[in-house]
Formats: C-alpha cells, sequence, structure tokens
C-alpha cells in the first residue's frame, strides 16, 4: 500500500488537498495524471451501463437540494454513525472500527488505552446555509449521496424521455459525508464522487433484476482487469441490512489493510442493493399501467469512483525484478509496470524522439499533433530512451512511439508494446489506424 500511496503522488495521481498547509483529513486532489485516470474510470462504466443500454438515462443534479429531500429520505435522523472518544487522548473514533467490535476489550489505536466514553449517535451529513442568513430557516446539507437526487427526479425523467419500466436512471458526481475516521489514503474519504444507478421495477420482479445486476457489476470490474482472486460477493446477513434494503451483496475486494469487520481484507467495493419500494413511497411517487396502480421497486448498483480507482491501481502495480528494458542504461534491480487495463491508462501513446536533434524534434511534433487528437498523448524527449520507457511504464501507458533517424528516411516509427515487450516497425501515415484497431481490441 505505502508502494503505492508514494507512487500516486510522486506521478501526479493524487496529492493531498492543500498539503502546504497541513492537508484536511479526508480530503483528497487529483493531479495531472489522476484526473485522467479517474475521467477514464467514469467514461468507462457511462460507456457500459448508459451509453451501451436503450433502458438507462442519465441525469446531472445539484450538490445542495432542498432539505426536504433529507427529511422524507430519513437521512436527517437515520444518517448516524456511532461516536466513541478515548478517555485519555480524547482521539474519536466510529465504534465499528475499533477491533473487537464489541466494547469489552478494545483498545484506542492512537496511545492504547480501553477506557472510552459511551457511543453516541453522530449525523454524518455536511450542514450549510443557502442565503446571507444562517438561520435555522436557511439550513440545507450537501448531499451525502447521488441516489435521492434520481428519486425526486422520477417523474420528470420518466415523462420526459417516455419511458416504461423497467427502465433505469443513472448519476455520477460529488457526495459529501463528515467520516468521524477518514483513512487507508482514498479508500474512505468526506468528499468523494459516486457512479449510481437507479433501476425501477414492477414487484415482483426485482428479484430476478437483483440478481442481473449484482453479475453486471461483477463483470464490469473483471471486464476492466479486477482478479478473480481478488474479487468476491458478499450477501450481507439480515443484521448487516441497511432498514430500507430487501436484499444487498457487496462486492467485496481483498485490500492490503485491515478494515472494520473486513476477513483478511476484504471489504467492500461497491454494493449492489434491492431497496424495495422505500424510496419511491417516501416521495410519493407511483406508477400505472394495465394491472393498476402501484409504487416501483428499485435496484441500486451503487459505485463510488475512489475505491474502484484504487483497487484498479492496486491490482495492476507489478514490479519487474532485474529490470526488462533492454537498452544499456537498464541495470536497475527492479522496476514498476502500471499495468492498467487499456482503457483506463491516463495516457495512451508517448511520442519519444531518440534525440532532441532538430529534424527528429520536428518529426517527433509532427507526430504528436496528428494523434494527440484521437489519443491521451504524452510527449518527453528528456533523458535516455531506457529512462523514458521506464517512466511511462510506470504510469501505465500502453504504447510507446520512438521517432529515430530511420524515420527521417522510411516514414516509420518503432512502437513498444508495455505488455508484451514487442516493438514494431509501422508507417507514420497508418498510425492512427493501427493505434484505433489496437484499442478497440479492448474496449
Amino acid at each position: 500500500m505505502e508502494s503505492i500511496v508514494s507512487l500516486a503522488k510522486r506521478r501526479g495521481f493524487i496529492f493531498p488537498t492543500a498539503e502546504k498547509y497541513g492537508g484536511l483529513g479526508g480530503f483528497w486532489d487529483w493531479g495531472a495524471l489522476g484526473v485522467e485516470f479517474k475521467n477514464n474510470i467514469k467514461q468507462a462504466w457511462w460507456k457500459k451501463f448508459v451509453q451501451g443500454r436503450r433502458d438507462v438515462v442519465g441525469l446531472d443534479s445539484a450538490i445542495v437540494t432542498n432539505p426536504t429531500v433529507w427529511e422524507k429520505s430519513g437521512h436527517l435522523k437515520g444518517f448516524t454513525d456511532s461516536l466513541i472518544e478515548c478517555k485519555k487522548c480524547h482521539k474519536r473514533y466510529k465504534a465499528d472500527d475499533l477491533h473487537p467490535p464489541g466494547k469489552a476489550g478494545r483498545s484506542c489505536p492512537n496511545c492504547d488505552s480501553m477506557e472510552f466514553s459511551d457511543e453516541r449517535a453522530f449525523n454524518t451529513m455536511f450542514k450549510t446555509f443557502v442565503g446571507p442568513v444562517e438561520d435555522s430557516a436557511s439550513i440545507a446539507y450537501l448531499r451525502p449521496e447521488t441516489a435521492q437526487n434520481i428519486f425526486v427526479n422520477f417523474e420528470s425523467v420518466q415523462t420526459s424521455s417516455r419511458l416504461k419500466l423497467p427502465f433505469g436512471i443513472a448519476q455520477i458526481g460529488k457526495a459529501f459525508r463528515n467520516e468521524i475516521t477518514p483513512g487507508n489514503f482514498i479508500f474512505r474519504s468526506r468528499e468523494f464522487e459516486q457512479m449510481e444507478l437507479e433501476y425501477f421495477v414492477k414487484p415482483g420482479e426485482d428479484s430476478k433484476w437483483f440478481e442481473y445486476w449484482v453479475e453486471e457489476a461483477y463483470q464490469w470490474f473483471i471486464g476492466l482487469g479486477i482478479k478473480k482472486e481478488h474479487l468476491r460477493k458478499h450477501p450481507q446477513s439480515k443484521g448487516e441490512l441497511a432498514h430500507y434494503a430487501k436484499a444487498t451483496v457487496d462486492l467485496e475486494y481483498r485490500w492490503p489493510f485491515s478494515t472494520s469487520g473486513g476477513d483478511e481484507g476484504w471489504s467492500e467495493l461497491i454494493g449492489v442493493a434491492n431497496r424495495g419500494d422505500f424510496d419511491l413511497k417516501a416521495h410519493g411517487f407511483s406508477v400505472k399501467d394495465e394491472t393498476g396502480e402501484f409504487v416501483p421497486y428499485v435496484i441500486e448498483p451503487s459505485f463510488g469512483v475512489e475505491r474502484p480507482a484504487l483497487a484498479f491501481l492496486l491490482d495492476s502495480y507489478d514490479v519487474v525484478k532485474g529490470g526488462r528494458t533492454t537498452t544499456t542504461e537498464s541495470n536497475k534491480e527492479e522496476e514498476i509496470v502500471l499495468r492498467l487495463h487499456k482503457s483506463l491508462a491516463p495516457v495512451k501513446v508517448a511520442v519519444l524522439p531518440l534525440s532532441k536533434k532538430e529534424p527528429l524534434v520536428k518529426e517527433a511534433g509532427k507526430i504528436f499533433e496528428e494523434i494527440a487528437s484521437r489519443f491521451a498523448c504524452a510527449y518527453d524527449d528528456t533523458a535516455s530512451i531506457g529512462r523514458r520507457y521506464r517512466r511511462q511504464d510506470e504510469i501505465g501507458t500502453p504504447y510507446c512511439l520512438t521517432v529515430d533517424f530511420e524515420t527521417l528516411e522510411d516514414k516509420k516509427v518503432t512502437i513498444r508494446d508495455r505488455d508484451t515487450m514487442e516493438q514494431e516497425r509501422v508507417a507514420v501515415e497508418e498510425l492512427t489506424i493501427y493505434l484505433t484497431e489496437k484499442f478497440n481490441a479492448f474496449s
């Protein structure tokens, strides 16, 4: 885990927010590579679950909404964690994060004291005010999830899009939770993004669709490179279920750190819930068809962005002992290769002129401009070619394109594959077609 955190900061994936001023716990900034990586994850999700389907449409709703939404949904009363405080060092924890979960025998991770306050409920919603006066009438909240905005827009979206059951509404957006104990890098943050889909079905058909969406979510991760031995389906017991849920299956990932209630690092990556008719009933919605009037059930595949991003980084991180480049400069004991799925890689192609001599730089510049309109590209002409290969391997770039002196004669470049290490001479005029075919094979 330390290696991933180090790589993420050093290469510009993820930084602590406002690190110059000591940061702020549970908040992170995404750097130049990180924002591309994160966008690729969101685009892969949107392409699979929205654009690739006839029965799902999108939504982009407000972060701050009418507080009545949270009253009707139960968040104002029920969106709480159990807070506990160490009496010696006064650090506060989410009670479930202390092991063993029961009060007897557990100790403070900070000072080892075993004396704690009684547990008390702590609402994790961020409160704010709307308008110039900060009084009870102007209280509002940063949304703790994107789901409720979908529910309150149910009728408007259904009518405007002329949708009939079963259908889904999807949204990607920021959510905020005032977590008591954020930690494990981006695993648990106070500001994060969600990729949520609410799929509305007729009562009686919910079990079939619930099983369908569990498998769809599972296959999405497998298709993007998560190892099967690191992913499992965990049906929640009755004691684990949220009060609104008829059934929930967590897709659990085997994290390289201990988590609350986890089994050897196994903990939630994303969850798929059968929410029954709780949500639409709470907001007063129903539909009519030839069988009569009823409240639809909701199946919810709820993805975050940060946890999948962390899982993709962990599963793609590879250390090659003894190095792997063939250049004489490569005498290092080990090299890092980030074997990201090619659709997720923040940089798709790196253009590398063999030297800084003007004819090569000019030709490389032309090639960069041509392919950068189609693919996320990097240009690097600093240091030896072997070192530049290693820099690209470390951030997961699938293809390195070398412009050498022969290019000036035969109008071909050498393309090196990150995973196979194979090199191929390709005509400059065929580069766009060549690369398009390569990436389409992994889309």
